[in-house]
């Protein structure tokens, strides 16, 4: 199991479609959306920034 750094829910490497390489380590994330926001802004979210952003399932309403 991998957390998505930006909402910080748990997913699982071998069944998630959705990643991001950066700077030589893969990112696992539980919808494109999630990915895509990290991508905006990597260093945020690896600094512990949490996404306030309802964009996905498990963050959404």
């Amino acid at each position: 199991m991998a957390m998505d750094p930006v909402c910080r829910m748990m997913v699982d490497e071998e069944s998630m479609e959705w990643t991001v390489d950066h700077k030589g380590k893969v990112y696992h994330f539980c919808s494109r959306g999630c990915g895509e926001e990290f991508q905006e802004n990597p260093e945020f979210f690896l600094a512990g920034g949490i996404s306030r952003n309802s964009h996905c399932s498990c963050c959404g309403p």
